[in-house]
This record gives structure tokens, C-alpha cells and sequence, in this order.
């Protein structure tokens, strides 16, 4: 046999498209030539391959060889194709009996003694393989992400001569080691731990319990980022397809063997004010996925909100509305899941302050600072909160008299229940509801629509601030375990528009 054909996977975003690596041996000046849209990586496997094979006890065929990666069109990039190719060449030139190719895909990179090495994008390609009818067979340092699939979906292996042996019927391939007992979650920080700022805690368990995005507005030291970090600690726990999406997008860009493997929490997911757009949002020649998207079924959390590049945020926008963004380049297009909830914070003027005995800067230089975020942007926030310094005596009264705290488990079992309140009337909950499932949800009598629209007027807040009002409102109806949204809702809502009340109070002082 001189022609051979082996089936692998690309990667392209969270798809995983089927390759044909088709080998053909013919006489002619010894070469190995690479065909179908190969970039550097996959041109150098001919090094790695033919490596791989001699270390392994098997004959490079001093032949010219031609490898093609179809569809011709499509981009291929990395290592994974490595073991693909060598299976390719020892059946085409009859070292290797090929009876099984077509039921196995295979997927790896080859090491220049022929051992396997991890390869990034293993759960996409295995559930592709799954839906042809065939096994992924692919190296056993990705053994930790099969572990979230189904038995049965992948084999794994640790050298090319492993599975050389099981194709020829000679040995059987390890199986993967499923973990006998539940990975033990890590420790997450309480939200007992925090001193004061019961508003704010309360705004951190409507945020939890609705899905919505919150803004904390505050001097430095108060505790802004304590809060938001306690927000996974206070979310229900990831369902099995969550687990998957979530360890699909991380399968892209680290390898879980190194990094301590998949966690079973929430991610969150907190990048540097000095973050670039395409580490944000996702980018490349070929797209990665970005924070935005590694954030997915987690939190995404903006410290120092003001310092980010304004097109960086605005960048968000569009992912925030939708939850999912499509990144478009020369060479590829591809789609992530973005649907992440948002925790913001930020000083509320460039020296932290901007009322009171601390305050330093005056209301322009406040208003210049704010305007570094768009209003479009501020707009995708249903929460926005003041988190104060704490009164006088609170720290010493707390030194000697400590006051029992809520507990993260105890808000949590409130959040539960809303959440499940929510999905059972509308299969989704509150900050996911269409426009035409707010007022279908959320209805208001004639007296407190008349009511809202008079404050909406006076702090000029736009018709989408309408519908996140209602969403909150309807998020606090639920946590009280009351059908109809009461006035008491709304004005609680009203109450979480720190933001627009500062700007408010800014302009009126220049006016």
C-alpha cells in the first residue's frame, strides 16, 4: 500500500472540524512534503515525525512522501497533527496494518523519542469524534479533561509505540482513570469575613440571585474587591454541560495537567487594568478565546474600572448583550460563549474620593475621570453601588464584641431557591429576559409604572435602564418569595443606581 488515510481534528474555537491526513508514497528524490493550509508548527512535524519514527525501531521510507491535510481550506496550526502523520506513513509503507484506521481519530504531538505530549482542544474533538461514530485516541497527559466526558468517548496513550501495538491487535491502550470519589471543592473566601457594608452585601446576593451585572463605587480600602471576590462563593454549582462548555474553552489555551487540572468552581476570572483588547474580548491571526470567554458560566471582574482603555470596554459591550462574541480575521472566523456576569470597581475620583473631609478634586476633574467609561457601556450594569468607609467605632466594637455574620453558605441557599423560582417560570434567569419577557414578567399596576417613569425621568435614564429596573425588581420579589413586584421592590432597585445618582449630583453642582 502506498496511499494511507488517517482521521484527526483541528481546532477552530470551540469547534473541533474533521482532518484527513492522506499519505502517499511514491519513488522519486527522498522529501516529505506538507499540503493544505499548514502553518509553521505542522510544517515542522516532518522533523518531529521522522524522528519519532526511527527512535521507535521503524524504516523512514527513503521515498518521496506527500502529506495532505484536507480540506485544503482549512487553516491547521500546532503539534496535534504529529501523530496522525506518523500513523499515516507506517501504514502507507506497510509497517503498520491499517485494519482499525477507520475507527479511531487520533490527535497528539510527537516527541523526537515518539512520546506523546498534550495537545490543546481535547474535549471539543473527542465529542466531535463521538458524533462521526468513532474513538479519539490522543495522548494520556490529556487524560484529566476525558475525565468530565462519557467512558467510552476517548482512549489514551502515553508513546507512538502504544498505539502502534493497539492497532496491530498486540496490546490494549490504558483506560482512563475516572476519579472514584467527587474532586473536594477549594476552599472560597465567606462573605462573613467581611466587616459592615450590609447594603452592599445585600446588593452582592441580588447580583447572585439574578445573574446581574454590579458596579461597586468606593474609596480605596472598603472592601470593593473582597466583595466581588465572595460572588462565586454565593452562585449555585455548575450542572454537567456547564462543567463541559466551561473546561472546553479552558482545554484551548492551558494544559490541565500542569495547572492542577479542571476546577469544579465558578471561574473568575480577574485581568489587569493593562489588559489589551484581544486578551479581553479574544483575538489572534487564528482566535483565541479572551477573558471575556474564559469567564463563561463564571465571573468576570474589572478592578480599577477607570483605567482600562475606553475601547477596551467598549469591547464589551456587544458580548455583554448577547453572551457570545464572534471574532472575525483573514484566516478565520470563530464564535466563543461569553456569557459571563460582570463585577466592576472603581474609585469614584482620581485621589478616591469626592465628598466629605478626604475629598480633594473638584466636581470637573470627578466628571473627566468618570468620563473615561461610556454611558452605552455604564447602561449594561443593573446594580451600581456605593461601598463607604465604614463609621467610626465599627472596628473597635468589632475587636471586642466580634457580631456574628451571615455566612456565604447561608446566602447561598436564598440564591438557590431564586434561581429556581426563576428557571421554573421562565427557563432562565432575570438578567437573561428579552424585552418581551420583561413585560410579560414583569408587571407593574398603573400607580408604580407612573412611578418608576417619574424617576427614570428625573435622573434621564434611558428605556434600557427601565427594563434593567424591572429585572432587579423582579430579582428582589423572588428572593422574598412574593409573585407580584411590590413598590418596595422598585424603590430597592431605584436604590442600587448609585452611579446615576453621582452624576446627577456632579452635574447639578456645575450647574
Amino acid at each position: 500500500m502506498s496511499l494511507a488515510v488517517v482521521y484527526t481534528r483541528a481546532s477552530l474555537g470551540v469547534q473541533a472540524p474533521g482532518v484527513s491526513v492522506e499519505v502517499h508514497i511514491s519513488n522519486g528524490l527522498p522529501a516529505l512534503t506538507l499540503v493544505g493550509l499548514p502553518e509553521t508548527t505542522v510544517k515542522e512535524a516532518r522533523d518531529r515525525v521522522r524522528s519519532a519514527i526511527i527512535n521507535c525501531g521503524f524504516t523512514f521510507p527513503a521515498k518521496r512522501i506527500t502529506v495532505n491535510l484536507a480540506p485544503a481550506d482549512l487553516p491547521k496550526e500546532g503539534g496535534r497533527y504529529d501523530l496522525s502523520i506518523a500513523l499515516a506513513i507506517l501504514v502507507a509503507s506497510e509497517q503498520l496494518q491499517g485494519d482499525k484506521l477507520e475507527e479511531y481519530e487520533f490527535v497528539g504531538e510527537l516527541g523526537l523519542s515518539g512520546a506523546l505530549r498534550s495537545v490543546n482542544g481535547a474535549i471539543p474533538a473527542a465529542l466531535e469524534a463521538q458524533k462521526a461514530g468513532r474513538i479519539l485516541i490522543l495522548p494520556q497527559s490529556n487524560q484529566t479533561e476525558m475525565t468530565l466526558l462519557d467512558p467510552g468517548v476517548a482512549k489514551v496513550a502515553g508513546h507512538l509505540l502504544q498505539v502502534c501495538a493497539f492497532l496491530q491487535g498486540e496490546d490494549n491502550l490504558p483506560a482512563i482513570e475516572f476519579p472514584a470519589h467527587p474532586q473536594v471543592q477549594a476552599h472560597q473566601p465567606d462573605i462573613s469575613d467581611i466587616i459592615g457594608q450590609e447594603q452592599s452585601k445585600r446588593a452582592l446576593e441580588v447580583a447572585a440571585a439574578g445573574g446581574h451585572n454590579l458596579l461597586l463605587i468606593g474609596p480605596p480600602g472598603t472592601g470593593k474587591t473582597m466583595l466581588a471576590s465572595r460572588l462565586p462563593g454565593l452562585l449555585p454549582p455548575l450542572t454537567n454541560e456547564e462543567k463541559l462548555e466551561t473546561a472546553a474553552i479552558a482545554s484551548l489555551v492551558y494544559n490541565p495537567e500542569e495547572d492542577g487540572g479542571f476546577s469544579r468552581v465558578r471561574p473568575f476570572r480577574a485581568p489587569h487594568h493593562s489588559t489589551s483588547m484581544s486578551a479581553l474580548v479574544g483575538g489572534g491571526s487564528l482566535p483565541r478565546p479572551g477573558e471575556i470567554s474564559l469567564a463563561h458560566n463564571g465571573v468576570l471582574f474589572l478592578d480599577e474600572l477607570p483605567e482600562f482603555q475606553r475601547q477596551v470596554l467598549d469591547a464589551l459591550r456587544q458580548p455583554m448583550e448577547s453572551g457570545e462574541i464572534t471574532i472575525s480575521r483573514a484566516r478565520a472566523k470563530v464564535r466563543y460563549p461569553a456569557r459571563a456576569q460582570l463585577i466592576a470597581a472603581m474609585n469614584p475620583s482620581p485621589t478616591g474620593h469626592y465628598q466629605g473631609i478626604h475629598n480633594r478634586t473638584p466636581p470637573q476633574q470627578v466628571l473627566r475621570y468618570l468620563s473615561r467609561l461610556s454611558g452605552p457601556f455604564l447602561d449594561r450594569f443593573d446594580l451600581s453601588i456605593e461601598v463607604p468607609l465604614l463609621p467610626p467605632g465599627i472596628l473597635s466594637q468589632q475587636n471586642h464584641t466580634p457580631a456574628v455574620r451571615e455566612s456565604s453558605a447561608q446566602v447561598r441557599e436564598r440564591v438557590l431557591i431564586a434561581r429556581e423560582i426563576q428557571l421554573k417560570r421562565a427557563g432562565k434567569i432575570n438578567a437573561h429576559l428579552s424585552s418581551s419577557e420583561v413585560e410579560a414578567y414583569c408587571v407593574l399596576t398603573k400607580a408604580d409604572a407612573e412611578f418608576l417613569e417619574e424617576v427614570l425621568h428625573k435622573l434621564g435614564l434611558s428605556v434600557r435602564a427601565w427594563h434593567r429596573i424591572l429585572k432587579v425588581a423582579r430579582t428582589l420579589a423572588d428572593l422574598g418569595g412574593v409573585e407580584a413586584i411590590e413598590r418596595r421592590h422598585i424603590a430597592e432597585a431605584l436604590s442600587y443606581r448609585s452611579m446615576d445618582r453621582l452624576l446627577l449630583t456632579l452635574h447639578k453642582s456645575l450647574a
